[in-house]
């Protein structure tokens, strides 16, 4: 539950122009093995997802973007949503490539990162890459919460096959984890997802990697995006004088970049991290049968003794025209780009979550049928 002090920071944040959004791409080759993800209906489709999503974001659904939306097997991307909300609310973006296949075609900040290898190798990402994009991320997010000392940060991701980096980052540094991760199938693909981090475990043991250590966990089970943004997180935290919030924008990846930042901290900043920072997702990631993001974050907070702050928003698309929009409803689609946290925003800045629904609607159909 997010308290009212917060809320009330958060909105005068708003009030004051001082919310910015930062959407993180990254990439890995988990999001390769057959069944693992539906962030585009093949793997070679799934490499543009990143960058076609960002381009959405900033360039609208008017637009002809330069890379297509991968096709999905329904649904839209949630992108649109983000987009929405950023368009009428009057957000700045910034678009960050930690290493995705394809890079945005867009202006961004290109941090030199590549996709990580598949988790089950056990060896995703060089610890000297791992430690190069937490050293931008801690620049960027201290440089930030500086600079806006009152101001909100949205976080926001893009990597297809990140919920299964979060479950073996999660289950690396020692939680118990299983059943409790969603994804994007409509069906989190939990027993693969098991086989694929079981097998990367003992791959990292048997090349000597220390478990438990936020680093080393990386290294071996992880992707850019988490790199990052453990640094963007220590980055904000550690920023002295400034009472910056933090928005993680997402689900169960939210989840895991904050256990990665909370393992690395001394209690005091582990304080710091709960009281301002707050994982915010979708309604539909709140109401998935099959995972509990809840509990997994009880479950972060237990095991480095703070109370993470968890919310959602109230959007639905019940009543919308667009069927790539009311597959929602049906599971296809959750969460990404932000969109449970920007979604909340728009409620906390006193519009209802039908309006939005209406204003994805509109276009929706524009960018199906331009």
């Amino acid at each position: 539950m997010i308290p009212s002090s917060w809320r009330k920071s958060a909105k005068g944040a708003l009030l004051a122009q001082e919310v910015q959004v930062l959407l993180v791409l990254g990439g890995t080759a988990t999001a390769e093995v057959p069944g693992i993800s539906a962030a585009g209906a093949t793997p070679a489709s799934r490499q543009l997802t990143a960058a076609a999503d960002a381009e959405l974001l900033v360039m609208g659904p008017a637009a002809q973007c330069p890379h297509r939306l991968p096709p999905l097997l329904a649904g839209v991307s949630p992108a649109l949503i983000s987009w929405c909300v950023l368009e009428r609310l009057g957000l700045p973006a910034l678009v960050v490539d930690a290493g995705c296949a394809v890079a945005p075609a867009i202006p961004h900040i290109r941090l030199g990162g590549t996709p990580a290898r598949c988790l089950s190798s056990g060896k995703a990402m060089e610890l000297a890459a791992v430690l190069r994009l937490q050293q931008q991320g801690q620049r960027l997010g201290y440089r930030w919460a500086q600079c806006h000392p009152q101001g909100l940060l949205v976080l926001a991701e893009c990597v297809p096959g990140g919920t299964s980096t979060a479950e073996a980052v999660l289950s690396g540094l020692g939680l118990d984890v299983a059943g409790l991760v969603s994804g994007s199938m409509r069906v989190p693909p939990h027993g693969l997802r098991a086989t694929l981090v079981q097998r990367g475990i003992a791959a990292a043991i048997a090349r000597g990697c220390e478990l438990g250590e936020p680093l080393a966990v990386l290294a071996a089970l992880g992707d850019p995006f988490q790199a990052f943004s453990l640094g963007f997180l220590e980055g904000i935290a550690q920023a002295p004088g400034s009472e910056a919030q933090l928005l993680l924008a997402g689900g169960s990846q939210m989840a895991a970049v904050l256990a990665l930042a909370l393992a690395k901290a001394e209690l005091p900043l582990r304080q710091v991290m709960a009281q301002r920072f707050a994982v915010v997702t979708t309604a539909w990631v709140m109401q998935e049968a099959c995972s509990e993001l809840a509990e997994l974050l009880i479950r972060v907070g237990a095991s480095y003794g703070v109370e993470p702050l968890l919310g959602h928003s109230k959007l639905h698309f019940d009543n919308c025209e667009q069927q790539a929009l009311r597959d929602y409803e049906l599971g296809f689609v959750k969460e990404g780009v932000g969109a449970g946290g920007l979604s909340w925003l728009w409620e906390l800045a006193g519009f209802s979550p039908q309006a939005l629904a209406a204003a994805c609607d509109q276009a929706c159909a524009e960018l199906l049928y331009r």
